[in-house]
């Protein structure tokens, strides 16, 4: 995994020069050589500059990063160590820099300070913001000689004395190892420091072999790690968050955006004006992505094309932990392969959104993992809430749609805990349970009244995908279609289809109903159906007279065809597994009832004269 990131670092040119790390510069000190009285103020620029460190060695009392520090120690109240260590090392840069002079020149002149500090403060540059000089226009950074002097200025931070050479286990070049590593920034929003976590510690005697200590356990030279933590710096800046954890992924190679499958998914990469397309404009997106995928994949496999692939993929997992990265999971393999786990993950998904017209319409994996959650009404930190209570089985998801494997029986639990308070719930909200502002307009095949009366969508994918791979690696077959599969096995299936039946039975006959048959029998008939059917079976017939001709025929039949697919024994409970299929059965056989064909045979669609079809209740 190390080598691999330094090689990314090296193919990218992402390594700094030994010694230096990437800062931001609020402010310069614009000196002159021929004015010795003269200084402004130049405010620095957004992107990050090269500048001289010393590592941890500059938390301690006596010491500092030179050249470029905080305001507060540059031009400090009253004499510090750390100030004078910052002037000193000036002073000797100064031998090789004659520029230098010039910033020398203001600590002997006072009222120069007091005037550079009140610029300073006009500016609204903070003490602990950082602060470098430039002389006659030229950046002291950038100075050629600065460069030579610090080469030569450090090695007297690097010992030598307590450590023995050894080889560096990512170059595999001998080398004196680090004691202690830089840290990696670009976690804070997965449990991790604003300042940094480290990455390579070993604090506890426990952990340490051999009389190494620290770092030395796992010996790395100061310039490899520098490119292992410029490629991390680098990879974690686009890095989505999923649950508390970042994803991180790259190649052995160069590849490019839309030859990467993973962007091509769309599940993991979404720009936040995608947010904003119809579900028409994001499933025509999705099917052209996977043409180009499947049109690339092909190249590969038949030689016509020798494209710049990469052969290997690599993903890391990351958080913070109490100032250490932790990695979740670590993974590597073919490209072929991760495109096939992806492509896989996306047929699975496959299933016709409620309404029976369409397929359900991708979205980003965070927004599925909603889905997850214990339902709540009205919830503003729901993305708080992925952390806390995801947290723990979001790497085993990932890896199930990265490498086409099973998925955590977690995931069905959850799921149908979430469609049971959502279905239970959804005669108060109208709306499907769990939906923020920025999830709330997308079709995951329900709207208003209608998605009182069924499943989420998206929560009904999860049961699919869990169910397939779950019998896939059984070495059996789960026989779930996008539609309803009228020649399925499962008797539990066949149970939730009866389910859906009734429930549109009863609000087609009684409309406006407060608490109706999904209200009232949905949760235990998920766990018991025979005692619920028969009773809905005997509901039935009362419900089925009010209706039209038509549609009591219609409905009629759809019942009988049910029984028949569902044999002579109507289960007395239902383990995780059944559930998970009466759930599908209802789902699916709901949006079959729904679709402009049932309607038709129903009598419930009529042509206006401009030919657009308009839907009739029952009465009419």
């Amino acid at each position: 995994m190390l080598k691999a990131l330094y090689d990314y670092a090296d193919r990218h040119h992402l390594v700094p020069p030994a010694g230096y790390v990437e800062k931001p510069i609020k402010a310069y000190i614009s000196l002159s050589t021929h004015d010795a009285g003269f200084a402004e103020i130049e405010l620095g620029g957004e992107q990050n500059v090269l500048c001289p460190d010393i590592g941890s060695l500059a938390n301690g009392s006596g010491k500092c990063n030179v050249l470029a520090e905080k305001r507060s120690i540059v031009f400090s109240d009253a004499p510090t160590a750390k100030s004078q260590f910052f002037w000193d090392a000036l002073g000797e840069a100064g031998e090789y820099e004659p520029l230098i002079r010039a910033c020398l020149n203001v600590i002997e002149n006072p009222e120069l300070i007091d005037k550079i500090n009140q610029k300073l403060d006009s500016h609204k540059v903070k003490v602990s913001d950082r602060i470098a000089f430039k002389v006659d226009g030229n950046v002291i950074l950038n100075s050629e000689n600065i460069r030579k002097w610090w080469q030569e200025f450090r090695r007297q931070f690097v010992k030598t004395k307590d450590s023995a050479a050894t080889v560096c286990m990512i170059s595999g070049q001998p080398t004196i190892p680090k004691k202690t590593t830089p840290k990696i920034t670009g976690l804070q929003s997965v449990g991790g420091h604003a300042s940094g976590d480290a990455f390579i510690c070993f604090d506890k005697a426990a952990f340490c072999s051999y009389g190494f200590k620290q770092a030395e356990n796992a010996p790395v030279s100061e310039e490899a790690f520098a490119a292992v933590k410029a490629a991390l710096d680098s990879l974690l800046k686009e890095a989505p968050v999923l649950s508390n954890i970042k994803f991180v992924h790259w190649y052995d190679c160069e590849v490019k955006r839309e030859e990467d499958p993973i962007y091509l998914c769309g599940d993991f990469y979404q720009d936040d004006d995608e947010e904003e397309e119809t579900d028409i404009e994001r499933r025509k997106k999705e099917i052209s992505a996977v043409k180009n995928a499947d049109k690339l994949l092909q190249s590969v496999e038949s030689g016509q094309r020798m494209p710049e692939l990469s052969s290997t993929y690599y993903i890391l997992l990351l958080s913070g932990v109490g100032g250490r990265i932790m990695i979740r999971r670590y993974v590597r393999g073919r490209y072929k392969d991760l495109y096939k786990s992806l492509k896989m993950w996306h047929e699975d998904l496959e299933l016709t959104n409620a309404s029976g017209t369409a397929l359900i319409p991708g979205c980003k994996l965070r927004a599925r993992l909603i889905r997850l959650l214990k339902y709540k009404k009205a919830d503003a930190k729901i993305f708080e809430r992925l952390k806390d209570e995801l947290a723990g089985i979001t790497p085993s998801i990932l890896m199930a749609i990265l490498t086409g494997g099973r998925l955590p029986d977690a995931v069905a639990e959850r799921a149908l805990r979430y469609i049971r308070s959502q279905m239970f719930a959804s005669s108060e909200t109208g709306n499907s349970a769990g939906q923020n502002q920025k999830t709330k307009q997308k079709d995951t095949g329900q709207s208003n009244r209608r998605r009182a009366q069924s499943p989420d969508g998206w929560a009904c994918q999860w049961l699919k995908v869990w169910l397939i791979r779950k019998k896939r690696a059984e070495g059996e077959e789960a026989f779930l279609l996008k539609t309803y599969n009228l020649e399925h096995p499962s008797p539990a299936y066949h149970c939730g289809g009866l389910m859906a039946v009734y429930a549109h039975i009863q609000q087609r006959a009684i409309e406006g109903v407060n608490a109706g048959v999904i209200e009232r029998y949905y949760a235990s008939a998920s766990r018991t159906p025979a005692i619920v059917l028969s009773r809905l079976a005997r509901l039935c017939n009362y419900h089925l007279a009010k209706l039209k001709k038509k549609s009591a025929k219609y409905l009629g039949s759809r019942l009988e065809e049910l029984y028949c697919a569902l044999g002579d024994e109507i289960p007395v409970t239902l383990n995780l597994e059944e559930q998970s299929y009466f759930a599908l059965g209802y789902y699916q056989k709901w949006a079959e009832l729904r679709t402009p064909s049932a309607k038709k045979e129903m009598g419930l669609l009529d042509e206006n004269e401009d030919g657009t079809e308009i839907e009739q209740t029952d009465e009419g």
